[in-house]
């Protein structure tokens, strides 16, 4: 399982009402990665990619500029093991 990986990310800044939960499945869609993006109570959004590592790079550089009308101020990245734990790529 080397060549897959876990992205758990928190983005800070004008990210939410701007599309930026579904532009995330969107691009994860198209990555082929799973998991989950939803808003938090803090006006932060939460996501968790997994999947193949280039992808997942891929998806972490897409995550630090957003869709058009975000603006990201902060980009909190955790890696973590990949543990296949989503079947498909989710808001919620």
């Amino acid at each position: 399982m080397e060549d897959r990986a876990r992205a758990h990310i928190f983005v800070s800044g004008r990210v939410q009402g701007v599309f930026f939960r579904y532009s995330a499945r969107s691009q994860a869609q198209k990555l082929g990665l799973t998991g989950f993006v939803r808003n938090l109570d803090d006006d932060r959004v939460e996501a968790v990619f997994e999947g193949e590592k280039e992808q997942i790079e891929k998806i972490l550089d897409w995550a630090k500029r957003g869709p058009v009308f975000a603006k990201i101020s902060n980009l909190e990245i955790k890696r973590e093991e990949y543990i296949g734990e989503f079947k498909s790529f989710d808001i919620r």
